[in-house]
């Protein structure tokens, strides 16, 4: 399995069956607050719900068409980060992300992204990324914005959640925008 060093206490690990278990309980402890803007949240019902999306993750892996990565502190799963389809021809890919609510501000979800980010660029040799937010998910929002994104419109009603339309932010950003500081 491929791992992604990020610092001392941050590494970004492939995706792997074994995971079911510890992630399950991750998203079953944060339900509510993933819940607010994810919509896969209520088809999670328990590990083998889990080792399937593990199964769907591994699969795009092999048809090299996205890669899932667990977040690890220290150790142990605390989100979950992913190259979502990856568009070889055009050399671009989008970015989704979530962490557990306690682990929230503290730079780690910046610091995954920035990794990934330079991954995408300088390892699969990709030209453009994307991130999409929830209008609404300001905390989601301001990585992008902290990292130097240019917010290119909003995709009106762009995602149903669970009983209403949200809007979306669509941010980008090239390869030769991109700061390594």
């Amino acid at each position: 399995m491929m791992e992604l060093k990020v610092n001392e206490r941050i590494t970004l690990r492939e995706i792997e069956h074994k995971d079911a278990a510890e992630l399950y309980a991750l998203v079953d402890a944060n339900r509510e607050h993933l819940r607010r803007f994810l919509g896969w949240v209520d088809a999670n019902q328990s590990v083998s719900d889990t080792e399937a999306f593990i199964a769907a993750s591994r699969q795009l892996q092999q048809m090299k068409n996205g890669v899932t990565y667990m977040i690890r502190y220290e150790g142990r799963i605390i989100g979950v980060i992913n190259l979502h389809h990856i568009d070889w021809m055009n050399h671009h890919t989008s970015i989704g992300y979530w962490l557990a609510e306690g682990m929230e501000g503290q730079g780690i979800m910046t610091a995954a992204v920035k990794r990934l980010i330079t991954y995408a660029f300088d390892e699969l040799g990709l030209n453009r990324v994307e991130i999409r937010c929830a209008v609404e998910n300001r905390k989601s929002r301001a990585i992008p914005e902290r990292l130097g994104f240019i917010r290119e419109g909003r995709i009106r009603q762009g995602e149903w959640l669970y009983n209403r339309y949200v809007d979306h932010y669509i941010y980008s950003l090239l390869k030769n925008e991109w700061r390594r500081d």
